[in-house]
């Protein structure tokens, strides 16, 4: 069954830890949280000590996305708040491979997330040693964007080539996720579906629905 991680970049800022605890005990499987710097993206969002304040109120998995250049300066300050997963954009790094031993290093685990722009064969040589791959649905930076259908592609290559070279990373998909776009991800091979607005843009008591609907 596909799993769900509700995005707290669509969440309602001046109830973070309602927010949280809503979607926790409405049957969420992760938290995603997006980080952006302003840099990588043009926008800025959390740090590492939002993480550290919500890592309290959750022991679901902590899905940190960063957005953010240069990458390696940054893992340990994520990893020990409370990160369970960080995923990273590799172009956004001199050194992608020393990016992803760090992160399991440090007891979390590593993934790669791929930009629309971005061939994803490019990137071809970390997917035997990550446990994440985030494809982009949408250009990373903003919520509540439209899911790019000319993405799908990657996730059906990513499946065959999972299952061609007997790899179990797990597939993410970003942006754009509603019940409609999340089937035609999970029909593809998605393993997890994050999602913001669809979730956050609803009243709390319809989030446990929601998050069935996805699956």
């Amino acid at each position: 069954m596909v799993k769900i991680g509700p995005s707290i970049l669509a969440a309602n800022f001046a109830n973070l830890k309602e927010e949280i605890i809503a979607v926790d005990k409405a049957g969420a499987d992760y938290i995603h949280i997006d980080i952006m710097d302003g840099h990588y993206v043009p926008n800025i969002t959390f740090g590492p000590n939002i993480i550290k304040t919500l890592r309290p109120i959750s022991k679901k998995t902590f899905d940190v996305h960063l957005m953010i250049s240069p990458v390696i300066n940054f893992i340990d300050s994520f990893s020990s708040v409370g990160a369970d997963i960080i995923s990273f954009h590799p172009e956004a790094d001199s050194d992608p491979f020393k990016v992803i031993k760090l992160i399991r290093n440090l007891n979390c685990k590593p993934g790669i997330a791929i930009h629309p722009d971005i061939n994803i064969t490019k990137f071809e040589k970390y997917l035997s040693i990550v446990d994440v791959v985030v494809v982009m649905t949408v250009v990373p930076g903003f919520g509540g964007q439209k899911f790019l259908n000319d993405q799908v592609s990657k996730i059906l290559f990513l499946k065959e080539y999972k299952n061609k070279h007997n790899l179990s990373f797990e597939i993410e998909i970003d942006g754009g996720i509603n019940k409609e776009t999340g089937n035609i991800c999970k029909k593809n091979g998605a393993d997890l579906l994050v999602a913001g607005s669809y979730i956050y843009g609803s009243h709390p008591k319809n989030y446990k629905n929601l998050i069935e609907n996805l699956r």
